[in-house]
């Protein structure tokens, strides 16, 4: 990097830190103390760490944009004043995550201001990336609980039909011989499925160039998430109605998340290896000889 991008970089950073310390500390509060938001700890440490990989090759082109940069920077500053006045009479939660928001885009700014829109561009990515630490407000993330809670329902409802257990299902109820259970907001695991909503993107990015098969895998990591519940609940209920009833308050109960979704985790590698095979099967001829000197 050159000095005074870095330099500029910095003090940009830090009047974030001054002026937006109030939402970036309810942020971090909220992603420390809430399950649902754990995913928010992750986001700073692989952006960062997804920039410093590419900018060797970047920093040659780096060069400052003013211009650019500034249009997101005043376009930051203005919403601030503008929401200031708004912001009074909004929930606390939303506040939150239009204060968040606000601290992002100007992060985004200043890094287009200091290195440019064509390093900016090469790193969309983890630039965009960084919105992820905007965190959804309540009535938001209760809508996409409610999403995953229905799916998940019907998903499981399948399973049972499959493995030929007659089930009756009544809105998040599912009742099968011996046992009723509750798909309940925890079976939603919106946790640990934006956990791997996140983790896909990463992968995605770093192992596949065709930018329709990066989103085809995203895309397809929710409905393996709400797979990834349906497991859970459809294990859970045949190892305690054939097995022992133990094991629905049992430790895989309460404990046995991360077993689904290492197998729903193993499920995205599978299909970035295809998708990787067939990246790698279309490369012309040529791009696959080594390159002569001389």
């Amino acid at each position: 990097m050159k000095r005074p991008g870095i330099w500029s970089f910095a003090a940009l950073w830090a009047i974030a830190l001054v002026v937006g310390w109030r939402p970036l500390a309810a942020t971090f509060a909220l992603a420390w103390g809430n399950d649902q938001y754990t995913h928010i700890l992750l986001i700073l440490p692989v952006s960062a760490a997804l920039i410093y990989l590419d900018w060797p090759a970047l920093k040659s082109i780096s060069a400052p944009n003013l211009r650019a940069g500034a249009i997101l920077l005043t376009v930051a500053v203005l919403l601030a004043v503008i929401l200031k006045w708004v912001l009074v009479v909004l929930p606390s939660d939303v506040r939150v995550s239009i204060g968040m928001l606000l601290v992002v885009l100007w992060w985004v700014g200043a890094f287009v201001f200091c290195f440019g829109t064509r390093v900016s561009r090469a790193l969309i990515f983890p630039l965009c990336f960084l919105f992820w630490l905007v965190p959804f407000p309540e009535a938001m993330l209760n809508a996409v609980v409610t999403f995953l809670q229905q799916w998940t329902t019907f998903a499981a409802s399948v399973l049972f039909n499959a493995a030929g257990v007659p089930v009756a299902k009544n809105g998040f109820l599912l009742t099968i011989p011996g046992l009723t259970l509750q798909v309940a907001q925890e079976c939603s695991s919106i946790r640990s499925s934006l956990m791997l909503l996140v983790t896909t993107m990463v992968l995605a990015q770093l192992s596949l160039r065709s930018p329709w098969k990066k989103a085809l895998v995203v895309v397809l990591a929710v409905p393996l998430s709400v797979a990834k519940n349906a497991l859970r609940i459809f294990t859970i209920a045949m190892l305690g109605t054939r097995v022992d009833p133990g094991f629905l308050t049992g430790r895989l109960h309460r404990q046995g998340g991360i077993v689904f979704f290492l197998i729903s985790l193993a499920g995205v590698f599978v299909l970035l290896w295809i998708l990787r095979r067939t990246e790698h099967q279309a490369l012309p001829a040529t791009a696959l000889r080594p390159a002569r000197l001389g």
